[in-house]
């Protein structure tokens, strides 16, 4: 019954943000400052679903200018727990076919996000060069998930290199961001899902690295992002025994 009652929540809530999102984006369209206010708007679903959620940003956050920002991807609960520390004007890159799915496609163009043309390479340079293009043009952060993919348990998966070469092409910080582990661990019929954490690490200054290094990037953050992750699941552990 708890999972009817929270899955019914979820889909009026659903509705109701992309409706009246679509109408409120209609007054200043493609501003990129809409991601991180539906971002945080989803993210309050945490609380529906029975979790302790616990999320570190870093005070001068904020600061940090056009970044690319970097995170582990792990199933759909993403959208209710890091979706929470998204930071202003940061925008996340989707296909260009999302625009026809109804509702989502709209609020996804909507709110500014970066929408490329995959199956177009002449016309669209390369998904990466459109990255590096709308940073500094719009003088944005993106949100990327190097995996490719979600990990649905398997751990932190190899990071792909498209995210970190974007970031030394444009010449902006890689900022990591770490979630304790979701897989199974979250369960609709249960009233108290426990804690998970929510943690931006600090920036990585990628002007250090040249092109030729991106595979030594990539490998030195994903090294570093699972060791947290490894440190934040260990810490999730105590605070659950502790409730």
């Amino acid at each position: 019954m708890l999972a009817i009652i929270r899955g019914i929540i979820v889909i009026l809530f659903t509705i109701l943000i992309f409706v009246f999102g679509c109408i409120y984006c209609l007054f200043s369209p493609r501003n990129p400052r809409h991601v991180m206010t539906f971002g945080h708007a989803f993210g309050k679903l945490h609380q529906v679903f029975g979790i302790n959620l616990l999320v570190r940003t870093p005070v001068d956050a904020r600061e940090y200018g056009p970044s690319i920002y970097i995170g582990n991807h792990q199933n759909n609960y993403d959208m209710v727990t890091m979706s929470n520390a998204v930071q202003p004007r940061t925008v996340t890159v989707g296909k260009k076919s999302l625009v026809f799915i109804p509702f989502f496609g709209q609020i996804y163009w909507l709110t500014g996000n970066i929408l490329i043309d995959r199956a177009n390479r002449t016309k669209a340079h390369g998904t990466i060069s459109q990255v590096v293009d709308q940073i500094k043009k719009h003088q944005i952060s993106v949100w990327m998930f190097p995996e490719g993919t979600r990990s649905r348990g398997r751990g932190l998966l190899p990071f792909k290199t498209g995210a970190f070469h974007a970031a030394i092409a444009a010449g902006v910080p890689i900022v990591p961001v770490c979630v304790s582990s979701t897989h199974d661990k979250i369960k609709l019929n249960r009233w108290n899902n426990g804690a998970v954490i929510v943690e931006m690490l600090p920036p990585i200054d990628t002007t250090k690295y040249t092109k030729e290094q991106v595979r030594e990037l990539a490998e030195y953050c994903q090294q570093m992002m699972q060791a947290r992750i490894e440190e934040l699941d260990k810490e999730v552990e105590e605070l659950n025994k502790r409730r």
